[in-house]
């Protein structure tokens, strides 16, 4: 004899159902909306500085410190003179001689009212989020249009540049490592360029399987749906004829 489950146990199945079809409907929307967040609160955080609300925006410092250097001499400033400043601007503009492998001084340095604000990540790591933003609202309108990305053009295409480019950083400025290279520090645009073409490579490469197992599980969901509401509708029907 097969135990049915109970209305509430019932109502608790629909629900999760409903969520399901939900998110499997929505889900480039729900992605979108998610990095708008996640990539809104570091530049949230100098505006809440520049408003005197620094409580909560050295709270977005530290947090979003565990996903970035938040280097500021690689990072980019609201509020200030120009939206990014190298390294010898800032010594000059704080009146500092802290040199590139002060890592912790230029952690720690936010900025003021002069000179700005700066985001809670770095310039890269901006570009990344914004790249990956738009990359996913085109092609969730335009689905059809733009073909498969081959992992290898994305390897050497999207790929490459930024590890290029941050791996000769690290290792020559600030740490110093490797002193027989030239020292490698790359501008802002450049930082932004790197980083713009990771997140749109990262995006393309993996939305197409991420649409086609949305699908099947979106149609799957809707079937599942649809047999637990008949289920619940048959048990009501049940009981009143009871």
């Amino acid at each position: 004899m097969t135990t049915q489950p109970s209305p509430r146990a019932r109502r608790f199945i629909l629900a999760v159902d409903r969520v399901v079809v939900f998110i499997t409907q929505y889900w480039i929307a729900l992605a979108v909306t998610f990095l708008l967040l996640f990539s809104g609160l570091p530049a949230l955080a100098p505006i809440l500085m520049r408003a005197g609300i620094t409580a909560p925006a050295e709270l977005i410092y530290r947090v979003y410190s565990l996903t970035c250097h938040q280097l500021a001499y690689r990072s980019f400033f609201f509020f200030g003179a120009q939206p990014a400043y190298t390294i010898g601007e800032l010594q000059h503009a704080l009146g500092v001689t802290n040199d590139a492998a002060d890592a912790f001084f230029w952690r720690a340095a936010i900025g003021d009212a002069h000179i700005g604000y700066k985001m809670a990540w770095c310039e890269r790591d901006a570009a990344i989020y914004a790249a990956m933003i738009l990359t996913f609202i085109l092609l969730g309108l335009f689905p059809r249009v733009v073909p498969r990305l081959d992992w290898r053009v994305y390897i050497f295409v999207f790929v490459l540049p930024m590890a290029f480019d941050g791996a000769w950083q690290l290792v020559t400025s600030p740490i110093h490592i490797l002193p027989f290279l030239p020292v490698h520090e790359s501008t802002a645009l450049e930082r932004t360029i790197a980083g713009a073409l990771f997140g749109i490579g990262s995006v393309w490469l993996v939305f197409p399987y991420l649409a086609d197992a949305m699908r099947d599980a979106h149609k799957d969901a809707r079937y599942q749906y649809a047999r637990a509401q008949e289920r619940s509708e048959n048990t009501a029907s049940d009981f009143q004829l009871r």
